[in-house]
């Protein structure tokens, strides 16, 4: 014992100093996220060792992190965007030292090619960008954040164990999480004016909340139905129960519509329709905006600035949407407007990842303008794709719609040429979660935060890892 105990004693001491090294530091600086370096540096052996334990510790994690702001210009989301950059660099390592934990055709796949031009096109926009220190932050977020969910499941899903793990991981950390904030939400008599309060700290409001929240359903629906057991499909039935509460409770239209749209691409895979859809709702969105701005229609739906408000009275708050007086919608509106007017601005680069605050003002029509026009929050343009062509030009926005579309077509591929119950039913989840994405996001700007960008990407390397089962026979079986 006292052998092994000498042993260690070397690791244990500079530990220790490293330690002792960076608590001076963070003290000295006034910055004490420094004094999570040695803990990094325990966890990347950890990870090194049990490459399979920290992804999942990264899952679990994702539902209780915590904005952090480290300097007025940068902040971070705590523990998990700290796990992600570990994750992404311990996985990283793993594959350089062994090339072949990665099997299967992956390298040469249509969704990792679409990506890797996304992320190319990416990083020319950084060169053209208006703020350059922004731009080159978002890549390098950008980057651990495929490793963590791209490149890790490429390498740790290799049967439907993994798999199986990982989602029942994520969502019953979810499921925890939503407990919590609806016991909270109750100390404020569910009331629609401190929702937000209710979320805190774990996400930064009802928006991102709702968004995971109603994601994570989905999956729940998948374990119902490769479930055996009466008393785990009880568990799941209150399980789904909850969730759907909470999401009641998270008094979110965006959310609420995206569940539907969840439901009707579940009719819509098992017709063969959902790539089809997908297409059929580009072209109405397309047509919707040269409609609009034909002869500049849109100046006849400019709302009234004193009548144009925030209720605290939900009831009140659908009242003003469906009449166009809700100030949320007519900020969108705002945005949106100033967003099409930069996007013809500058077509091709755009003005640079993560540089819409710092430009948009100019662009903005004052016949939209409300009182929440100052955006103190710093926050975008709720639309992903319009957000996308405004900071990565036309071309950035096309290589997104080619990698989302082809996930809505290999969603339907898997889908129609899987034989077995467990393969099917996993795409036509991926296929759903996809959808929900889709609406969440035209709405709102969330596949570049934790929570949901999460979420897109594991959808991403799942569809890689069935259509590889699909091409090499394993995932035609007609029974399981």
């Amino acid at each position: 014992m006292f052998s092994s105990v000498n042993k260690d004693r070397p690791a244990f001491l500079l530990l220790a100093g490293l330690f002792l090294v960076f608590l001076f530091v963070s003290v000295f600086t006034g910055e004490y996220f420094w004094i999570l370096v040695p803990f990094g540096i325990i966890v990347s052996f950890f990870g090194w060792q049990h490459v399979n334990l920290l992804f999942f510790f990264l899952l679990a994690a994702i539902p209780f992190s915590a904005e952090y702001q480290v300097t007025p210009e940068l902040g971070t989301d705590i523990p998990d965007e700290f796990m992600m950059l570990i994750t992404a660099g311990v996985f990283l390592l793993y594959f350089i030292y062994n090339p072949k934990v990665l099997t299967g055709n992956y390298k040469t796949h249509t969704l990792l090619f679409f990506l890797f031009l996304s992320i190319v096109w990416t990083t020319v926009t950084v060169l053209f960008s208006t703020d350059h220190l922004l731009s080159v932050k978002f890549l390098l977020a950008k980057c651990w954040y495929l490793g963590a969910f791209v490149l890790a499941p490429l390498i740790l899903f290799k049967d439907k164990r993994a798999i199986k793990t990982s989602f029942v991981i994520l969502a019953v950390s979810m499921l925890a999480a939503a407990v919590i904030i609806l016991i909270r939400h109750a100390g404020f008599h569910f009331r629609f004016a401190d929702v937000n309060d209710s979320v805190h700290p774990f996400f930064r409001n009802h928006v991102n909340y709702s968004a995971m929240l109603v994601c994570v359903i989905p999956l729940f629906f998948a374990f119902f139905k490769l479930s055996d057991s009466k008393k785990l499909n009880f568990f799941i039935f209150l399980s789904v129960l909850v969730l759907l509460i909470a999401l009641f409770f998270s008094y979110s239209r965006g959310a609420w519509l995206a569940l539907l749209a969840g439901l009707v691409s579940y009719w819509l895979i098992n017709r063969k329709l959902l790539f089809l859809s997908f297409i059929a709702f580009l072209i109405f969105a397309a047509g919707s905006i040269f409609w609009l701005k034909h002869n500049d229609r849109y100046l006849r739906y400019a709302p009234d600035f004193k009548t144009t408000v925030f209720h605290k009275d939900f009831q009140q708050h659908l009242i003003a949407t469906y009449r166009l007086k809700d100030v949320s919608t007519e900020e969108r509106f705002y945005r949106w407007i100033a967003g099409i007017r930069m996007t013809g601005s500058n077509p091709l680069t755009g003005f640079g990842p993560n540089t819409f605050y710092n430009n948009y003002k100019p662009y903005a029509i004052p016949a939209f303008k409300t009182w929440v026009s100052d955006n103190q929050e710093h926050s975008t343009v709720h639309n992903y794709f319009l957000l996308v062509a405004i900071e990565q030009g036309i071309p950035g926005l096309i290589f997104f719609l080619l990698l989302t579309g082809a996930m809505f077509y290999y969603a339907q591929k898997i889908f129609s040429k899987a034989g077995g119950r467990f393969y099917k039913t996993v795409a036509a989840t991926a296929g759903a979660i996809i959808t929900m994405l889709v609406v969440l996001n035209f709405l709102s700007d969330l596949i570049e935060t934790d929570k949901i960008g999460s979420i897109f990407f594991l959808c991403l390397s799942v569809l890689i890892v069935l259509d590889d089962k699909i091409s090499s026979g394993e995932a035609l079986e007609k029974k399981q």
